[in-house]
Parts: C-alpha cells; structure tokens; sequence
C-alpha cells in the first residue's frame, strides 16, 4: 500500500523512486547488442539515416512486454514485427496529404486502442505499433517512389526480424528459461517479503510506516504468484502434460503460496505477542531466524536464476536451534513460577509456542524446497512424485469478436478510453501539422504514451514523463554541446540505452530520463538535429502533457469515485467466502475441503485485495474535489486487509486443529460475523448504510470465559508436574489461537462496518 502523502514535493518524490529489485542488465545488454549492429551497419556504410528506420523498429521490437511462455513471446514478437512495418507502410501511403493522414491516425489509433481488451500482450504490442505510426508519420515516411517505400519498409521489418531472431533464437535453446526466471523473481519477492516481516514490532512508532511496506511487499509476491501460475499453466497446456522440470517448477510455485500464508499468520502471531513483555524476551532469537529465513529464499532465487546449486542453510539452522533452546529455557522458567503466572499471561507463553512452531515448520519448508531446487538443477527426479500438487485451472479463452461485441459500447471503460485516445491523439497530429513545429510530432507521441483509461494514471504518467524529459532534455543538451565526435556520441548512445532498459522495470521517469538524451543523440548522430532539439523536445512534451490531462479529464472520463464502491463489495464478498469455507473446516472437520479450493479461494480474495489498493491509489491522483474524502477508504481497506491476515492465520491453524473440543458460541458467532458482512457488501453495493451491529461482544464474551476455564484447568495440570499430553492441553493449544483470531476478526468488522456507514453518510 503505498503512501497517501500528496504533498507537491513528497509525491513527485515519490514518483521516481526506484521499485524493489534489480536492475536488468542482461536486458540492457541485450538492447546495447540489438541497437548497436544497425547503428554501426548504418555508420560504416554512410547511410545513418536509412539505418535509423531499421534501429527504430529494432528498437520498438525489443521493448513489447511478454512475461510468458516461449510460444507467446514469439507470438508477441511476429506480431509486433509485422504490425510496425504495416504502420510504416501506412503511414507512407497517407503522409502528404493532411485531409487523409487525419481521419487515419484517427482510425489506427482508436483500433489500436481497443487492443487492450485482448490482455497486456496485446495492449503493448499496440502501444509500439501506434508509436511507430506517429513518428514514422511525421519523421521518415514518404511516397515519393515505390522502390523507396519498399526499401524503408524491408528496412523495417529487418529491424524487428533482427530483434526477433536474435532475442527467440537465444530463448529457443532453453525454452524454459522465462519460467525459471519468473519463479525465482517469485522467491526474490517473498524473500522481501520475509524480511519485512522480521521487523514487526521492532519500532512501534513507525507501525503505520511497516503495513504500507509490508502490504505492498504482499501486493507483490502475489502478483510474482499469478504470473507464475499463468506462465506455467501456458507451457504444460502447450506440452499437454509436464515435464520433470516442469513438475519442479510447479511445486516450487506452490509452494511459495504456502510460505506467504505461513508469513501472514506468524505476522499475526507477532502482532499479538508484541503487545505483551514475555515476547521481548525471545525477540532477538525471533528476528534473527526471520531474517536468516528471508536470505535462504534470496539463495534460492539467485540458484533458480542462475542454474546453480548454491543453497546453503547452515546459519538458518543454527539460529532455529538456538530459539528452540530459549524456547525451552523460557517455558521452563515460566512453569517452574506457575503459582506467580497470570490466567491473562498464559495466552503468551501459548501464542510464542506458535510462534516458534511456525518459524520452525517454515525452516523445514525452505529445506525441502532447496532440495526441489537442488534436482531441478540436476535433473533429477527427487521426490516430488509424493507430493499433492495439481496444476492450477486454466481460464476458457474468450472469442475475439464476442469480447468486441461486448465492449463496443458506451458503457464499457475500455471502449471510452479507446475512443478518448483516438481524439486526443488526432487533435494532437492536427495541432502538430498545422503549426510551425520544427518535431511537433513529440506532442503526439507524448499525448499518446500519457493518456491512460483514467485520470490517476494520466497524471502519474504526465507527470513522469514531462518531468523526466525535462531533466533528461537538459542532460542530452549538455552531452550535444559537449562532444563532437561521432564515436563518442554513439558510444554515449549506447551506454544511455543500456542504462535506460536496466532500469526500465525499476521505474518509469528514470527510464524517460535516461531515453530522452538517447533520442536527442540519435537525431544527432544522423544529422538530424543538435542542442536545440533537446529544448523542442521539452515543450512539446509540456504541450502534449497537457492535451492529455485535459482529454483524460473532460472527455467522458471514469471517476474512481463512481467504481470504488463496487470494488470494495467485490473485495468483501470474495474475503467472506474464504472466511466461510476456512470456519466451515473449523464447525465440519469430517467435510475438509480440499486444499485446491481453498487455494483458490485464498488467492481470488487476496487478487481483490490488491485491485482494492490500486483502485484506491488511482483515487488518491484524482482531483481533489472529485476524489472526496480518502481517509475513510484508506481504513476500509486496511481493515478488510487485516481481515484477510486473521482470515489465513485461522486457515494455517487448522492443521492443528482436531475437532474434539468445540465451543458451541463459535458457530452462533461466525453465523452473525457471515451475516454482517453479507450485509456490509450489500450496503456498499446499493449505498446504502449498512443496518445496525448486533452484540458480538455477548458471544465473545461466552467463549472468553471458556478458554479462562481451560487455562485454569491446564495450569492446575502443570502446578502437578504433568509433562504429558493431556486432553485440556490440547484443547488449549486448539482453542487460544482461535479464540484471539476471532477476537481480533470482531474488532476488524466493527471499524469496517463503522466506515462503510460513514461512507454511505
């Protein structure tokens, strides 16, 4: 979740800060080596200008976003080699005559925008398609004679096929690789996500500033999850049945699901035990394995990555064995004083027993998942065969012209969007040709990159954007004025480039910072332009930021105002189900249902979850006097988040949970708990106020009374030097956990249901 500060200063601050990661320098390599040969082909041979037609559309090529199998980024690639050469050959076609250049940038951009309802692949191979068209529109295309249209158009599709065969060509000899790249991007974000989680409780005063970045780090493994999921669904549909490597694959997937359930409910556990003094005296132990758990998940990351088995866990190992010994110590302590022990300080000494439990249990999974990772290095079978693991479901495809159909209307935000693009993009190509602008085609181009399906994401990337082309204009007229060798411009280039596409996933207005000195020395290096290109550069960026903001905001925009209400219903109802299906494991123990399903109901509410924080952060860039009151929804979403984390907490405590010692006020309590979210959803689906609470207090209060009477119970078995394993202790061990998470479930619903009331007002 990230930060609600809108301060000018703080949130432009923020708007370039770099995301947790790594830069990509085989990315930036690769982009040096692909850019670099028709540079120098075109260099060599005194035909820079040809050539740039040829590094544009290699460039463009190499920058379409696939996270996928071989088959799709091939796919992608083809495509998106042939959509720019087709682009610039339209472009030729239409570009001398203003009256049908007009109504065609119109059409092809309209088009292009309606290519994101088919997915991102589709949506990013448009972008560079429609890119292509505007500056081939207003930079080199021209009909003047059919021998030269075809030479400029072969030139183009050299430059894609040359980015394709070489980025496939490279891919084909390990077809597998982008899977292998995305489960560990997989084990690096959760190995984040760890560490995040071993600074719980250590600064109370910065708690508020730990949820933001532990939410997000969350956010994060389970987007890293469901690309995961997708990239190996499309590999195993398309081999019809898994490989060896495969099946490794998949485990260590899943698996990385059940590692995030464990953190979320040990940071439950912490968040209970560091409210009481007996925790403080295991802490440093506690921390020390947290964070010796999150640098074995980095070792396995970087093995996935690099193919090599690297994964040693002896420093792990020791700092469990030495909780476990403290453990033992504490307990000891505690028990040898029982008659000095609280009935209101036995939940503690439970609570850290979980908490050392759990750490162990995760040590034990990061073992057995470098044993995975150790035969998938080399190929060896292991024992994987044992494991119950099945392959996650696969979505029925969509028909191309029944998605069409469907959102060839109004009403659908895409299709608004599309035709908003189409219009803005267009008046932008018109202002262009019409006024005496050296490179005004940089107001189109800069009006088409910006505007995005809603205002919040307009802003951002304007601001992103005009920003960085104004820092990065400065520096490429720095560098123009500075050399004057044309190696030393192409080198300088080319360093830019790499730079740039390392970064590129790390953060946008670096990236544009970094690509617009680039630009500027390429129009140099072909004679193109010098310094003053930089100074056009920046006011037509100015110009088409603006023509962007003001087509975002006045033409049919979507306020996320008007859509958040839905989403948060949609949130509520999808964290209801999976609390009914984990008490219903509770209340039923006989009808378990089976892990599959409650995967998927885990995963599906924690997808909304994060489509409930980005909706919000899209609300937080709105204006000020549409976007309304944002603290409220802040508190709803947090509270429903914290829902969530107690929701999968009494999930990973059922493994524990035996059924035979039930509280019959659980399920009365659950039944009310069911009932006042259905009604909360309902409420916020038809804003209106939800209907009053009903006493939950009076059923907390029952059960409280019973776990007293079990904890006196056990502490009479104690004070008797009973060290076995008696009915009443298991009923405690079962019982005190469960009790604290519904306390706690209690507390999340009555600040929710106090906000969607306030809301509604």
């Amino acid at each position: 979740m990230q930060s609600t500060d809108k301060r000018p200063l703080s949130w432009l601050l923020q708007q370039f800060q770099l995301k947790p990661g790594k830069p990509a320098i085989l990315s930036g390599l690769r982009s040096l080596f692909i850019l670099g040969v028709p540079i120098g082909i075109g260099i060599i041979t005194n035909h820079a200008a040809e050539s740039a037609i040829a590094t544009m559309a290699a460039w463009f090529v190499g920058m379409v976003n696939v996270d996928g199998a071989y088959r799709q980024r091939a796919t992608a690639m083809i495509a998106a080699t042939i959509g720019v050469t087709l682009m610039f050959l339209i472009a030729s076609l239409v570009s001398n005559h203003l009256w049908l250049a007009i109504p065609t940038t119109f059409l092809v951009i309209f088009i292009s925008g309606l290519a994101s309802l088919y997915g991102n692949v589709a949506a990013s191979v448009s972008l560079i398609t429609s890119i292509m068209f505007v500056i081939s529109l207003a930079k080199f295309a021209s009909f003047s004679n059919l021998s030269t249209l075809i030479l400029h158009c072969a030139l183009c599709l050299a430059g894609g096929a040359w980015t394709s065969f070489l980025l496939l060509g490279l891919w084909a000899v390990r077809p597998d690789v982008p899977a292998m790249q995305i489960v560990a991007n997989c084990y690096l974000s959760l190995s984040q996500f760890v560490n995040l989680a071993s600074q719980r409780g250590v600064n109370p005063n910065e708690r508020q500033e730990w949820t933001r970045q532990f939410l997000q780090a969350q956010d994060t493994v389970i987007q890293d999850l469901t690309s995961a999921r997708s990239v190996w669904t499309t590999i195993w549909t398309r081999q019809r049945g898994a490989t060896l490597r495969g099946n490794q694959l998949l485990v260590l997937i899943e698996d990385v699901n059940q590692i995030v359930n464990s953190v979320v409910a040990l940071s439950e556990l912490l968040a209970i035990a560091s409210e009481h003094q007996l925790f403080y005296r295991l802490q440093e132990e506690i921390q020390q394995v947290i964070e010796q758990l999150a640098i074995a998940l980095q070792m396995l990351s970087e093995a996935i990555y690099k193919g090599k088995n690297s994964v040693h866990l002896g420093d792990l190992d020791r700092t469990v064995e030495a909780l476990e010994y403290q453990w033992e110590v504490l307990r000891a302590q505690v028990f040898n004083q029982t008659i000095n022990l609280q009935i209101d300080e036995y939940p503690d000494v439970v609570n850290i027993r979980k908490i050392t439990a759990s750490l162990t249990k995760l040590a034990q999974q990061i073992h057995t998942d470098a044993d995975v990772v150790t035969d998938l290095i080399q190929g060896k079978q292991g024992s994987i065969t044992q494991r119950d693991i099945s392959p996650p479901a696969q979505s029925e495809p969509t028909a191309i012209i029944d998605t069409l159909r469907q959102n060839f209307t109004f009403e659908s935000v895409l299709f608004r969007h599309a035709l908003r693009l189409a219009l803005i993009v267009t008046f932008a190509e018109l202002l262009a040709s019409v006024l005496p602008l050296p490179r005004g085609y940089w107001i189109t181009l800069t009006a088409l990159v910006a505007l995005k399906p809603n205002f919040g994401g307009t802003s951002e990337t304007t601001v992103q954007r005009v920003v960085g082309t104004i820092l990065g204009g400065i520096i490429g007229i720095t560098l123009v004025l500075l050399l004057k060798n044309t190696l030393a411009i192409a080198v300088c280039f080319l360093f830019l480039v790499f730079v740039a596409m390392a970064v590129r996933s790390l953060s946008y207005s670096i990236f544009i910072i970094l690509l617009t000195p680039a630009i500027i020395l390429l129009l140099n290096l072909i004679r193109a332009g010098g310094w003053e290109v930089g100074v056009l550069r920046i006011v037509d960026s100015l110009i088409g930021g603006v023509l962007a903001l003001l087509g975002s905001y006045l033409l049919f925009p979507s306020w996320e105002r008007q859509q958040l209400p839905a989403q948060l219903e949609k949130t509520i109802r999808a964290n209801l189900a999976y609390f009914q299906q984990v008490i219903a494991n509770y209340l039923h123990p006989e009808q378990d249902a089976s892990a599959d399903s409650m995967n998927m109901l885990r995963h599906q509410a924690a997808l909304e979850n994060v489509n409930a924080n980005a909706a919000a952060q899209r609300l937080f860039s709105e204006p000020r006097h549409i976007q309304g009151e944002i603290e409220p929804v802040m508190t709803l979403i947090t509270y429903i988040r914290g829902f969530f984390s107690s929701v999968t907490t009494l999930a990973e405590h059922k493994r524990e949970f035996s059924g035979e010692y039930q509280f019959t006020e659980i399920k009365l309590l659950t039944d009310i708990i069911i009932q006042v979210l259905e009604n909360l959803a309902d409420a916020l689906g038809q804003r209106q106020p939800p209907q009053p609470l009903p006493a939950l207090d009076s059923y907390l209060e029952v059960i409280h009374n019973q776990i007293e009477q079990l904890h006196t119970a056990r502490l009479s078995e104690i004070a008797r030097n009973s060290q076995t394993l008696t009915s009443t202790l298991q009923a405690v061990r079962e019982q005190t956990p469960l009790s604290t998470e519904l306390d706690r479930i209690v507390n999340e619903i009555k600040v929710m249901h106090c906000v969607i009331a306030r809301l509604q007002e």
